[in-house]
């Protein structure tokens, strides 16, 4: 493997396209981080609703990036169901991140967070912003569900028709079209022996 291949043109190497997709879940999760700070400590918004906030954002700048360097080939050809299968696989890992999340929160939708009021971190991090801890391990977890269920929910198939399933596929139909081709003349040559 070249270190071009990493970073340059189409690909349906796993490895390939789970490398990108790190650098691709970085930028995503910059962008998601950033708002859901922004939110809670400029807003003051909840930290549950300013994660769903974040979430948006790096759902969508994840699927523009992902669908043109990543996973460029869609099993589905129309962009806006590819993407509401996208964002069904998202929003199962917002639901992943919320629950992470909440035992962090000061402010979670069940009250406060067990780890709050545990003072899990004592004296070496403010108890409001344990929300932030929550967040990068719902990071690396949901980093990995979006990940494989992408890769073997929506573009497997695609991926397999470029492997040797398609390979299989063309082969087949090459001696479909060379019997017919067979049949056809030999029709013909039993047609002109019969006029003569």
């Amino acid at each position: 493997m070249k270190i071009k291949e990493l970073f340059i043109g189409e690909t349906s190497h796993t490895g390939i396209q789970f490398f990108r997709s790190l650098f691709v879940g970085g930028i995503a999760t910059a962008a998601d981080m950033l708002v859901m700070i922004l939110f809670r400590e400029l807003m003051k918004v909840p930290e549950g609703i300013a994660a769903m906030f974040g979430f948006i954002v790096g759902l969508a700048v994840n699927y523009i990036v992902s669908s043109f360097w990543v996973f460029a080939k869609a099993k589905v050809k129309n962009r806006i169901i590819d993407f509401i299968g996208f964002a069904v696989i998202g929003i199962i890992g917002l639901g992943l991140t919320q629950l992470i999340i909440e035992p962090f929160a000061v402010e979670g939708m069940f009250g406060q967070g067990i780890f709050v009021t545990w003072k899990l971190f004592g004296e070496l991090l403010p108890v409001d912003k344990y929300y932030i801890v929550g967040k990068v391990l719902a990071v690396v977890i949901v980093y990995m569900w979006n990940f494989f269920a992408r890769k073997f929910i929506l573009y497997r198939k695609v991926e397999e028709k470029d492997g040797t399933a398609e390979k299989g596929a063309e082969s087949i139909e090459k001696t479909e079209k060379t019997e017919k081709t067979d049949e056809a003349e030999n029709k013909t040559e039993t047609a002109e022996k019969d006029s003569k």
